[in-house]
């Protein structure tokens, strides 16, 4: 089964999904500045559920190194899920040898033929800082240390941008968080 991480990609489509309050689409929209930042080409789409906190969300990005064309793609190379509903979802989106980042708290995950990625970011969270949805900023330093294509400093800049001044350095240390846990998991995978 062949990988989708490859550092020679072309194009990467990723889902972000799970509910309204885990902050998914403020994740996507942070990675995909921050690819933008780093001399990628994306684009982003989003869709929620009509009440704010716990309908389904997802955010979807489309990152490559040539012009894209496309709004959304009919199959994803990478899929985060932070609920169960969003996972019975959208994995059947997922291609074949695709990822699947899930919390693992949160999701039961019975996939096949993908990579199985698991990861307690909620509990990370809400243990670490107190706050329960920092665990999208855990997932986003998970994901850019998995896929390379992201550099810290860029997702800092898209983190500042975005949250509020008093928010800033505990979204750092969960992005940090993350990032370490991201490459402590793919070193083991390595060897």
């Amino acid at each position: 089964m062949e990988s989708v991480l490859k550092k020679d990609f072309e194009t990467l489509s990723i889902r972000f999904s799970g509910f309204g309050g885990q902050g998914i689409v403020l994740a996507g929209v942070i990675y995909g500045e921050a690819a933008v930042a780093d001399g990628l080409n994306a684009v982003q789409t989003q869709s929620y559920g009509s009440a704010s906190r716990g309908g389904a969300s997802k955010c979807d990005l489309i990152i490559s190194k040539e012009k894209i064309y496309e709004l959304e793609s009919s199959q994803i190379d990478v899929l985060i899920s932070m609920s169960q509903d969003a996972y019975e979802t959208y994995i059947k989106q997922l291609k074949r040898g695709g990822v699947l980042i899930i919390d693992k708290d949160l999701v039961r995950a019975n996939a096949e033929k993908v990579q199985v990625h698991e990861i307690s970011a909620t509990d990370i969270a809400f243990k670490e800082f107190g706050q329960k949805i920092m665990g999208n900023m855990v997932i986003v330093g998970y994901l850019a240390a998995l896929l390379g294509i992201v550099s810290n400093e860029s997702l800092r800049k898209s983190i500042r941008r975005h949250l509020p001044e008093k928010l800033v350095e505990d979204n750092f240390r969960a992005l940090e968080e993350g990032h370490n846990l991201g490459l402590e998991r793919s070193k083991r995978r390595e060897n």
